[in-house]
């Protein structure tokens, strides 16, 4: 009875791991994020290799069942027993739990949302990029056209508009924490002769 057991328990796993590879491949292959998301990649990969692996077991266990002569099956219908059987069961459980959660936290599962921070942060970071670096833009124009009011705003804005979005971006958990850079800023500090 314990082959049985572990036979349907280790169906549904494979079932569900390769629902979850599908869940998670799919997405990621219609916004052409498979290459350049390997974070998503590798986890689907894990959950198509268990998919593979659990659903061999099943098979091998079925298969003298079904008059195939399979030296392995039998192998392990023999060893599987009540502890192996038990784990199996669990992991079953824990993969309908899994599918169960998936329609309460639909809205982050959608597409490649689940891997898609990555994606998000870069853009943040070109919109931020963008943003302090149109105001040093502006500042230079305006100190060349000899405007040091214009330049001091331009500048003010950039740093305001910077600040705002670091802040954002690092949410208000981190405001109590003592935040250092892993090197000091990178800032030329020649003053070129014209200028002098």
């Amino acid at each position: 009875m314990t082959w049985q057991v572990s036979a349907a328990a280790n169906a549904v796993i494979a079932v569900a791991y390769f629902l979850i590879t599908l869940a998670i491949a799919v997405p990621l292959a219609r916004s052409h994020q498979l290459r350049s998301n390997p974070l998503g990649a590798a986890t689907a990969a894990i959950f198509f290799t268990c998919a593979v692996h659990h659903g061999s077991h099943a098979v091998h266990m079925v298969l003298p069942s079904l008059g195939v002569a399979d030296p392995r099956g039998e192998a392990f219908r023999a060893a599987w027993d009540w502890p192996l059987a038990s784990w199996d069961v669990i992991g079953a459980a824990v993969a309908v739990y899994y599918w169960s959660l998936r329609r309460n936290y639909s809205s982050l599962m959608q597409g490649a949302k689940l891997f898609d921070d990555l994606r998000q942060r870069e853009q943040q970071a070109l919109e931020l990029n963008d943003s302090v670096l149109q105001g040093l833009v502006v500042a230079k124009m305006a100190l060349d056209l000899d405007q040091p009011d214009r330049a001091q705003a331009a500048l003010t804005t950039a740093i305001d508009s910077a600040s705002r979005m670091i802040t954002d971006l690092l949410g208000s958990e981190h405001h109590s924490m003592k935040l250092l850079r892993s090197a000091p800023a990178a800032v030329k500090t020649d003053v070129p002769e014209e200028l002098a």
